[in-house]
C-alpha cells in the first residue's frame, strides 16, 4: 500500500514518483481549490500517480506528472498535431496517435457556422486544442482557443512533421526557453508547431534548412540543458549549432523536396530525367553519422 504524503505540496514538485504513489493530501489543503493534470488522480483525501515520472506543479494550482513515452493518452488542454481521417456532416474524424479516434465539429472554428463550414480533405495536417478527453470516449478537440479565437490554431501548410516520443515536446515548450531552439532561432529563420500528443511539425523557407532543424530538434531528446548550451557557446551562428546537433546520432530518413536541377550535385544530376524545366520533384535520403 502506497505511503501516505506527509510532506507540503511543494516537497514533491520535481521529485520523481511511480504509480500507486499518493502525491498531495487533501486534508492538509483545507480550502484550496486544485486542478489535476495527467497521471494523477484522486481517491478520497488523496491525490495518487497512475503513471511513473516527475511530478510538476505551474501556477496557480496545476499538478501533474510529467512522463516520456510513445502512446499519447488525450488530456483537456493540451494543444495537438492531428491528422484528418474522416470527415462527416457534423464533426471531423482527426487522428491525435491517441487510442481513439477524435472528433472536431464543424463548428469549433472562429466565426464557424452552418454556412460557413470549412472543408479539409483526407491527410489536411491541423493544430488543434483537446476540449474533452474523458475515459471510454472520443476526445472532442477545437480550432479555437479560450477566448473563442482561433490564434494559433487552424491547418498547417507545407512543412516537414516528424513523431518522437511525449517528452520531447514538453521539453521544447519549458521554460526557460529551450536551448535548441533558442540557438536555431538565432540565424534561421523558421516556424514550428509542437503538439504535446508526440509530433512536431516544422517549416522554413527552403528544404535544406527544414531538414537542418528538424534533425537538430530530434537530436535534442538525447542531451541536457547543459549540453546545448556548451554547443551554442562554442559556435559561431545558430546554423553551425544545427549541423553539430543533427551529426550526434544516426538517422536516415525520406522526404520529398523540390529543388532547382543547378543545385543537385553531379552524382544526383544524371538521375534526374530531362523534362525541359529546371524544378524537379524528388526523393532525398538523408543521413547523418557519429562523427569519427
Amino acid at each position: 500500500m502506497a505511503e501516505k504524503a506527509t510532506g507540503s505540496p511543494a516537497s514533491f514538485v520535481d521529485q520523481s514518483v511511480v504509480p500507486g504513489d499518493v502525491v498531495l493530501d487533501l486534508t492538509s489543503m483545507a480550502n484550496q481549490t486544485i486542478k489535476l493534470g495527467g497521471g494523477l488522480r484522486q481517491d478520497c483525501d488523496a491525490i495518487t500517480a497512475m503513471k511513473a515520472g516527475t511530478l510538476k506543479f505551474s501556477k496557480p494550482n496545476k499538478y501533474w506528472v510529467e512522463t516520456s513515452q510513445k502512446r499519447y493518452v488525450p488530456c483537456a488542454g493540451d494543444s495537438v498535431l492531428g491528422i484528418v481521417a474522416d470527415s462527416k456532416a457534423d464533426n471531423f474524424l482527426v487522428d491525435i496517435k491517441g487510442p481513439t479516434i477524435a472528433f472536431l465539429p464543424v463548428l469549433a472554428f472562429e466565426g464557424g457556422t452552418r454556412r460557413n463550414i470549412p472543408k479539409f480533405e483526407v491527410g489536411t495536417l491541423l493544430y488543434v486544442r483537446v476540449v474533452k478527453a474523458n475515459p471510454g470516449m472520443n476526445p472532442e478537440l477545437s480550432c479555437i482557443d479560450a477566448s473563442g479565437k482561433a490564434a494559433e490554431y487552424g491547418p498547417l501548410k507545407g512543412g516537414y512533421m516528424f513523431e518522437c516520443s511525449t517528452g520531447l515536446p514538453r521539453m521544447l515548450l519549458s521554460s526557460p526557453r529551450c536551448p535548441v531552439l533558442e540557438a536555431l532561432g538565432k540565424n534561421i529563420s523558421f516556424e514550428t508547431a509542437i503538439g504535446l500528443n508526440g509530433r512536431v511539425w516544422v517549416n522554413a523557407g527552403s528544404p535544406s534548412t527544414v531538414i537542418v532543424v528538424a534533425n537538430a530538434i530530434m537530436n535534442a531528446e538525447s542531451l541536457s540543458g547543459v549540453q546545448q548550451r556548451i554547443m551554442h557557446d562554442n559556435s559561431r551562428s545558430a546554423s553551425i549549432v544545427a549541423v553539430k546537433l543533427g551529426l550526434l546520432h544516426r538517422r536516415r530518413f525520406f522526404m520529398k523536396v523540390q529543388c532547382d536541377s543547378t543545385l543537385l550535385t553531379s552524382d544526383v544530376q544524371h538521375h534526374v530525367p530531362e523534362f525541359g524545366s529546371e524544378n524537379y520533384t524528388i526523393d532525398v535520403e538523408i543521413r547523418t553519422w557519429v562523427p569519427l
